[in-house]
């Protein structure tokens, strides 16, 4: 019953898609709340999320699959109520099929396991973690535009599907795609909040740029900083 409910929401969410589409604004009904037991629902994300992996497959919708060794779809808890969305995957990450797992992820575990809400300190497993694209681009390039148009349904769907209370989008990619400003620099837009599709959303630096530029970490650190005050709801 709860599957064929789900079925019956995506129709409608849908069907709503395409009118909007259309220049139609009013739709002649309202969607229905989600429940618990919806994908919405905690007792649900996790079992949405098998199900969006399974319907990308053997993804072969752009280039990038040619060279690819593994999807790399992304990992954490299904409920977080943060998210962090990077780029595309490395080499170690194409290896082991896991986000964020090479010298960059090392990084980026630190910084979450600096973080803590209350008396709580923040481990890996608490948060969610995936990319843009799901697949490496060769040589480390940034993925191109029809790569991302491919791939960027399937990050926005896995928000749609866990609902985390705030997104670090790290580096200039993530944060271009997400907001669709291809003009907006990481510079001048990290340590702010912007907002997606009512999330609010920190831009940081990516952890490969901190590799390269150490001295730029307590930025990163002041920006981290920021989120766990709103999240604590201090701000």
């Amino acid at each position: 019953m709860e599957e064929r409910e789900a079925e019956i929401y995506a129709e409608l969410r849908d069907a709503g898609e395409v009118c909007r589409a259309l220049g139609i604004e009013a739709l002649p009904f309202r969607l229905p709340e989600r429940t618990e037991s919806s994908p919405g629902g905690s007792g649900g994300r996790d079992e949405a999320l098998v199900r969006l992996r399974s319907e990308i497959g053997d993804c072969r919708r752009c280039k990038l699959s040619a060279g690819r060794r593994n999807i790399v779809f992304g990992e954490g808890r299904a409920d977080a109520r943060l998210m962090f969305i990077g780029e595309g995957p490395g080499k170690d990450e194409d290896i082991q099929g896991r986000p964020f797992v090479g010298e960059a992820g090392a990084l980026l575990t630190k910084l979450i396991e600096k973080m803590h809400f209350g008396d709580k300190n923040l481990m890996r497993t608490d948060v969610y973690i995936a990319n843009i694209v799901k697949c490496r681009p060769p040589m480390n390039r940034d993925p191109e535009e029809d790569e991302i148009a491919s791939c960027r349904g399937f990050i926005e769907r896995q928000i749609e599907i866990i609902r985390p209370e705030m997104i670090v989008t790290l580096g200039r990619i993530a944060l271009q795609t997400l907001l669709r400003r291809p003009d907006i620099r990481i510079t001048a837009a990290r340590g702010n909040f912007f907002e997606y599709e009512g999330i609010p959303v920190m831009p940081t630096f990516h952890p490969a740029y901190l590799l390269r530029n150490p001295k730029d970490k307590w930025l990163t650190w002041s920006d981290a900083q920021k989120v766990m005050g709103r999240l604590a709801g201090h701000e």
